[in-house]
């Protein structure tokens, strides 16, 4: 890499660490804490690519792009946050940066990113809009996550386009709140946002009402593939009418309809119509680092409603990262909701937290103690329970490997307690190659502590 990039952020390792890995790579650095110094060499002409942090001592990131985009349209800016919310991703995008990572960051990725915008630099940037301004205890999606970041570049990409969005996965994911929350941070904010089924089309003047009512804003159709092929006709002639008032379109589905069109229920042409923009919306299950911060944000708004603070012990939050939740994020916040009302002490144990999911409707913890069965057993009745919980429809893809590691990490967490944390004696106990082992820990993240033997 060629060139000069200027870093802002008040955590020392961090400056640390960029200047180093920046200047190996051939480029020049200045860092600084300051967001005042900052913009001074901003003002001087310095830097060809600027990486920021948000909160500084001196003021926000965020708030300073306008000013750069004015005064150096042609300097790439990369935000770097451990604000790891929407309203993050939204704003940067909004201040036209360059590129959003939050933190913790990957640093070979952030140096794929720099050479790039060293590469574009003296491209100008678009001037942009203000964002509205929106509570973040009000956003309905929370979560630092690989998977939910990119679901959080991905809106603000598409948010202030035209573009019709198919949002897709199961159900309790939060779907129709992901469409509302396009609405409520686009153009269209002002203009009504509206939510239809199929009774809502179903007569010849169905249509007409429905777009009466949303007038130019927001129409989003639940559960598309539920609705019938003459409904879903008249919605693809809707989405065709050429009108000045012409809504923006958004349908959710819990499968996603390229993946098997053969079996799907939703018409080619209306697919084709819908598909502007594709957002898949992870299972709790594949975002299990996101559940202490979800249950955390649960159980706050309940115990605003109930009038008394909670807290979550380790052994509860524990007990929730190793519970399914079929009914994803909606199962968890009823469980919150649960716990406010029926904790008697300020900290939810783990006994309270067993209970709790033991009563929801839906599979045992699949890291639960047995009852005496034969593994197979076992292992064959949570199975068939799983499935069973998707009634007529098939679960996500990728169900080999989640099994697989469902039943691979316990196995290998019991066997290093039970040799103590010794790696050689645990790979002999379980029979494979010690860098095997080593691997796995690795690609699974199973800490390893060296102690009293378990058993």
């Amino acid at each position: 890499m060629d060139g000069t990039v200027l870093v802002a952020d008040d955590d020392r390792t961090i400056r640390t660490v960029l200047t180093q890995a920046l200047t190996r790579a051939g480029c020049k650095v200045h860092a600084t804490s300051s967001l005042t110094t900052l913009m001074r060499w901003v003002a001087e002409g310095k830097g060809d690519v600027v990486i920021t942090d948000v909160v500084m001592p001196d003021g926000n990131g965020l708030e300073m792009l306008p000013k750069i985009a004015q005064d150096r349209p042609d300097l790439p800016v990369i935000v770097i946050s451990a604000q790891n919310t929407i309203m993050t991703a939204i704003k940067a995008a909004e201040a036209q940066a360059y590129d959003y990572l939050p933190k913790p960051f990957d640093l070979p990725d952030l140096m794929k990113r720099t050479a790039r915008a060293l590469e574009r630099t003296g491209t100008p940037r678009k001037p942009s809009a203000a964002v509205q301004e929106k509570d973040e205890d009000d956003l309905p999606m929370v979560g630092k996550t690989a998977v939910m970041q990119s679901l959080y570049r991905v809106i603000a990409r598409v948010m202030n386009t035209d573009l019709p969005v198919l949002i897709w996965g199961e159900s309790g994911t939060g779907k129709s709140l992901i469409g509302r929350a396009i609405h409520d941070l686009s153009d269209r904010r002002s203009l009504p946002f509206v939510t239809v089924t199929e009774a809502d089309l179903r007569d010849i003047e169905g249509p007409a009402r429905v777009l009466a009512r949303v007038r130019g804003g927001t129409l989003l159709i639940d559960e598309i593939g539920d609705i019938s092929s003459e409904v879903q006709a008249r919605i693809a002639r809707m989405m065709d009418a050429e009108t000045d008032d012409r809504p923006r379109f958004i349908a959710t589905s819990q499968v996603d309809p390229a993946h098997d069109p053969s079996n799907s229920s939703l018409r080619r042409d209306l697919y084709y119509r819908l598909t502007g923009a594709t957002l898949q919306v992870p299972a709790l299950r594949d975002r299990v680092e996101d559940i202490p911060l979800l249950a955390a944000h649960f159980l706050e708004k309940a115990d605003a409603a109930a009038g008394a603070p909670h807290a979550l012990s380790e052994g509860a939050i524990k007990i929730f990262e190793n519970y399914t939740w079929p009914g994803n994020v909606r199962q968890l916040e009823h469980a919150m909701r649960q716990l406010a009302l029926t904790s008697r002490t300020a900290e939810i144990t783990a006994a309270e937290a067993g209970q709790i999911v033991g009563a929801q409707a839906g599979p045992e913890p699949t890291r639960a103690a047995g009852t005496g069965e034969k593994l197979g057993a076992s292992v064959d009745r949570h199975i068939r329970r799983y499935f069973e919980l998707h009634g007529n429809m098939l679960p996500p893809p990728g169900l080999y490997q989640r099994i697989l590691r469902e039943i691979e990490a316990p196995l290998i967490e019991v066997a290093l307690a039970a040799t103590s944390g010794n790696q050689a004696k645990c790979a002999e106990l379980l029979g494979i190659n010690r860098n095997t082992l080593r691997k796995k820990i690795t690609d699974l993240e199973i800490e390893v502590t060296r102690g009293r033997k378990m058993m």
